[in-house]
Parts: C-alpha cells; structure tokens; sequence
C-alpha cells in the first residue's frame, strides 16, 4: 500500500488554560493575607487600580451626622417636653453669666495655686497626645500603639549577664551559648564545636555552662527534660538522690509504671504521690513565657447566624472582603488627552483589560466561597442547632453535586478558609469527615462525632471502671456505632490519650494526692 499525505477537517473542543485562568483559580485557595498581598501588588503595576481608602467611605459622615440632628430635633418639636441643652444651660449661660455665678462659687479664689498650673499644662498634654502616633486630631487613636513592647528571652538573659559573669572571655562563651537557646530555653549548642571556637577546654564551657544555668528562670540552658527539671529541683532545695532517680527514668513516668519506679526512688506509695506532686509544680519549658512571635487572631471568612424563620444567615465577612476598584476618572482622563505611540495605547488597553479580569475574579471568587458555605451549612444544619454529637459524614463530592462544580473547585475554596457559627470557629475542613457505619443499619456516623464520643466517655470514667478499648467498643455499638478495636485504638492515640493501663496508674495516684 502506498504511502500519501491527506488533508482532514476535524472540530473539538478542548480547555485551554490562560495565564488569567490559572491566577483565578490560585484566588480561590488564597488566604485573607495573601490576597492581600496580590492586590497590593496589582495596584502597584496597573495604574488603572486602586484600593479605596476609609476616608472615601466615610465621605458622607458629616451629612449623615447633620441627618442625626435634624431628626433629632424633629423629635424633640413633636413631642410635648424638649430635652435640655447642657451645653447652652450651664456652659455657655446663654446671658453671659458665668459657672461660678451660676453656682454662687468662686472657684478661681478656691483653687487658685492649683488651677494656674494646670491650665498652663493641658493644652501641653492635649499637644503631645495628640501628636501621639495613630491620635489624628484626638480621634481613632490605635491602643496597640501605647502597648509596652515584650521582652524576649534573650534580652532577659542579658539583663543579668553582667551581674553573673564578669570575666570578658567567660561573658563572650556565654553570649554565644545564649544566641543557641531555642524558644523553650533549651541549649541546641555541640560543646566540642564550642572548645574548637574558642580554643580552651570542655571543662571551661562546662563552667561558663553550669554559671548561665543559675540564671531567671529557672531551668534555662539545660539540654534534656532530665537536666532542665533537675535544675529546678536544685534551686529549691530538693534535688536528693530520690528525686534524681525519679527524673533520671521519665520514660517510666510516662509510662505510669510507678512499682518500678518505687523501686528505683527507694520510697513507698506515700513519697511518691509527694514527689510527683513537686514534679508537676516545675516548668518543662522554662522560655515558653518569652514568646518570640505575637500570636494572630483567626479572622471567619463567612459568618453564620440564626434566621427569624428558624434558617441559616450566611454572609461574607466584610473585614475580609477584598477592596479594589479602577479609577474610572483617571481613566477617562488619559483618554482625553490621547496617546501618540501605539506602545502607550497598547499598555493602556492591557491595563484596563487586567483591571476587569482582577475585578471580574474577585466577585467570582465572593460568589463560590459564599455558596460552597451555604452547602455546607445546609448539610450540616443538626451540627449547628445539636453539636458536634450531630456532625454528618461528609466529601467533598456531596458538596460539589449540591452546587453543580467540581470537586477541586470545592477543595480550593475550603483551603484555609475560616467561619464563624454559633457552635464556633471552625475551618471548612472541618465539616468533612469519613464515614463510620452504623450498627442497627441506621445513619452513617461522622469519624469526628465518634471521636468526641469515646473523649466523653473516657473524661466520664472513674479510677474503679476504667474502659478499656474493647470496653469503648461495646458501648459504642449499644450507642449504634460499629467500630472495630484497633479503629479505637487509632483514635485515642491520635487524640494522645493513654491506655487503659495508664489511666487507671494515673486516675488512682491523683485520687490518693487528692484524698491526702
């Protein structure tokens, strides 16, 4: 058969993935911060773009606040009393009388030594408070500004360097072994790399070591669990050859084996409870008061309250929402005046064209994110009006078919995502959970609400009738939840709760502390 060249006319369609297509769908899964971020960045390119500031929403406070006044003194024409100015009653006294004729006083007489110097002062101190950062003419100052600054760890230390060692070549080991203490006040540093720096001895760090671990607070500088509660310990008083062995065999701690350690400490039942007693009070991170980071509140990205009918009231939270708009004037402007190179006309297109696709995305982005949350809040409405009892299983499948999109779309926009309901702050991802049969053929269970089973009915057991796994397994098939024994096992040990044979250790020792 002979070889040719055909021509074939063939149509299809296919899904071609722009450069503005792959940034819409990266909004989706974008955080309030990183949006943010990529508005900012926008802005500072597109010059079509801007980010509306709070004077532009606030450009009609004065009408509003002269609407507030009309009204307010057409109330007070309509009815049968008018309230009293104080202002114009005591202040200003309309006839030209004083407050202290008003009174019968004569304050100025009274109080003269201290009036004079004080009214030299205020508008000193109006001054200065005004001048203050974030206290524009006396209005909406930000209190964050007036906040004392922490102190971390490290300037802790160096506070009392100078009073611990004096030595210049000690001082110099020290502040390199401080600049290795992690945020828990745990020494990370090799002491053989230290020797080789410095050219001296272990036993010297050792010393410089052993000086810096007497320092506030107590604990600092140690390298292991052992040596931090040891160094508590012997602050106190208490380090005696019971209590190093006690917390030479933490391990045994852990495991609640207090018969082998009995037999190591050399002490009765008695003197262990009172030992344990004295480990509990220590501190297992002693720079954990020092936080190196300031925590950041989660911001909801939807908010959900109750209905008058008895629904769901599911909204955008608009602290979250992201502001920007083009400048149609700016625009129009530009226009007017015209371009002579097709460079400048062709940028300008560009810019008005990214302005409207960024615009575009973000309504998009509102719109997806508002109805996958009413999805999900309709799913699970017995959540929100009974706890966590009532989660529903549930996929991201079930979400996607109830709002005609894909799976992928849905798990973008559950990303990172945060909303507020009656029951709480929760991520989206949250609702979503595996599905756990029941026993009597009824209603699947939600992995979560069984885990928040077994936490209540290991939190509700006693020292006498502890439950041990198989024990959590028939209870929970009475209560209509078929699960296996290592199904519970795997989610008590991911919520870190012990055996049943730790428990029931730790259950009775604190029963007796508590009994003594």
């Amino acid at each position: 058969m002979a070889l040719s060249a055909n021509l074939y006319l063939r149509q299809s369609q296919s899904l071609v993935m722009t450069p503005q297509l792959m940034q819409s769908i990266q909004l989706l899964q974008m955080t309030h911060l990183e949006l943010t971020q990529f508005i900012a960045q926008e802005v500072e390119k597109n010059p079509l773009l801007e980010i509306p500031s709070s004077d532009d929403d606030n450009s009609g406070d004065d009408a509003y606040s002269g609407g507030n006044e009309s009204s307010a003194d057409t109330d007070h024409a309509d009815g049968d009393v008018a309230a009293p100015s104080l202002a114009s009653d005591w202040y200003e006294g309309g006839k030209g009388d004083t407050l202290d004729d008003r009174l019968d006083a004569n304050f100025g007489e009274a109080y003269a030594d201290e009036a004079s110097p004080g009214r030299a002062d205020a508008p000193e101190l109006i001054g200065q408070w005004k001048s203050m950062p974030g206290a524009t003419s006396g209005d909406g100052f930000d209190l964050d500004d007036f906040v004392a600054g922490q102190t971390s760890l490290r300037d802790h230390l160096l506070q009392q360097l100078p009073f611990a060692i004096t030595n210049s070549g000690d001082r110099l080991i020290a502040l390199t072994l401080i600049d290795q203490l992690d945020e828990a006040g745990y020494l990370r540093a090799d002491i053989g790399e230290a020797v080789e720096r410095f050219g001296t001895t272990s036993s010297h760090i050792e010393d410089v070591l052993n000086t810096l671990q007497t320092l506030d607070p107590p604990g600092v500088f140690a390298r292991t669990l052992s040596e931090c509660l040891a160094i508590q310990l012997k602050l106190r008083d208490r380090l005696d050859p019971a209590m190093r062995a006690l917390v030479d065999n933490l391990e045994l701690l852990a495991k609640r084996d207090f018969t082998t350690l009995k037999r190591l400490c050399g002490v009765d039942e008695e003197d262990l409870i009172d030992m344990l007693g004295e480990i509990r009070k220590l501190n297992p991170k002693p720079g954990s008061g020092f936080e190196a980071t300031i925590s950041e509140a989660v911001i909801p990205d939807i908010i959900v309250r109750a209905g008058r009918d008895g629904g769901w009231i599911v909204e955008l939270n608009p602290d979250v929402l992201p502001r920007v708009l083009i400048n149609q004037s700016y625009l129009v402007e530009v226009s007017k005046k015209g371009t002579s190179r097709g460079a400048d006309q062709a940028f300008l297109s560009d810019c008005l064209q990214n302005a409207n696709w960024l615009t575009r995305s973000l309504d998009q982005r509102a719109k997806t994110i508002a109805k996958v949350a009413s999805e999900i809040v309709r799913q699970q409405d017995a959540f929100l009006r009974l706890g966590v009892d009532h989660l529903r299983p549930l996929n991201l499948k079930a979400v996607a078919d109830g709002i005609k999109m894909h799976e992928s779309t849905v798990s973008r926009v559950t990303t990172n995502k945060y909303i507020l309901t009656p029951r709480g702050l929760f991520e989206l991802k949250y609702f979503f959970s595996v599905s756990i049969s029941s026993a009597d053929d009824g209603d699947a269970h939600s992995a979560e609400a069984v885990r928040h089973r077994i936490r209540q009915l290991i939190s509700q057991e006693s020292p006498e009738a502890v439950l041990s796994d198989d024990d959590i397994v028939l209870t929970l098939k009475r209560g209509g939840v078929d699960l296996a024994r290592r199904t519970v096992a795997k989610y008590r040990e991911a919520m870190n709760i012990p055996s049943s044979v730790q428990r029931r250790r730790e259950k009775r020792a604190i029963a007796k502390v508590s009994a003594g």
